[in-house]
């Protein structure tokens, strides 16, 4: 924890409640203290979540935090080790027994299922000069594949490119190249960056795992180098 942390806090429901729990959560995170924002996080796909701001104490910091709200038997299912900071007769302490705690890691075979199309679908876009799409489509490749990759070698949570640059600095050196300005040939030349990466980590973490699709990547590969020579 440090200054810039937010919280998160994992509510348990009795079963029964969920329902009328889900409606009010506005008015419980209300009661929390000063807040001035809150919604609900179907954007990163969890809906039980309610993401708040809250005004700073005597003119801190405003505070981020997280509230998931979750039927008590659902709390097994987790991809941290929460602490519990209260409960009616250890009644979570006993669910959360039931289960570990597991991160979901890279699918190494599935990555490399997609890794080569994703290539080519970039190129098209640079070679379109749909550049603002190339620039993305390369945040995409570094949260989706690259810093999970260079976090796993790292031996820390692969959480998409977060605390990459303490957990894996060497990398993310590396990941400074695939970062493209808006300019087509900054585009092609972090697309070269990020499919070197991408090489090495899969080397370095997917040896034993993944077979290449060399036929994919020689296709994408070759029609990169056309676009890059245009």
């Amino acid at each position: 924890m440090d200054e810039f942390s937010d919280l998160d806090l994992v509510v348990a429901v009795e079963p029964g409640t969920v329902a009328a729990v889900m409606a009010e959560r506005h008015r419980l995170a209300a009661q929390l203290g000063p807040l001035v924002a809150a919604f609900t996080g179907e954007h990163v796909g969890e809906p039980r979540v309610l993401i708040c701001m809250y005004e700073g104490e005597e003119g801190g910091a405003p505070l981020h935090v997280d509230l998931k709200f979750v039927s008590l038997p659902d709390a097994a299912a987790r991809v941290d080790e929460p602490m519990v900071l209260w409960e009616r007769e250890a009644r979570l302490s006993r669910v959360l027994r039931t289960d570990e705690a597991r991160y979901p890691a890279p699918d190494l075979a599935w990555i490399e299922d997609r890794f080569w199309v994703w290539v080519h679908y970039a190129t098209l876009k640079i070679g379109r000069g749909e550049l603002f799409e190339a620039v993305d489509f390369l945040a995409f490749l570094r949260g989706q594949v690259l810093g999970p990759l260079a976090l796993v070698e790292a031996g820390a949570q692969p959480a998409g490119v977060r605390r990459v640059e303490t957990a894996a600095p060497s990398r993310a050196l590396q990941l400074q190249a695939t970062v493209a300005a808006y300019d087509r040939q900054s585009c092609i030349h972090c697309l070269y960056a990020a499919v070197d990466l991408y090489r090495s980590l899969r080397h370095a973490v997917g040896s034993d795992h993944v077979v290449a699709n060399e036929a994919a990547e020689s296709t994408a590969m070759a029609y990169l180098a056309d676009i890059a020579a245009r």
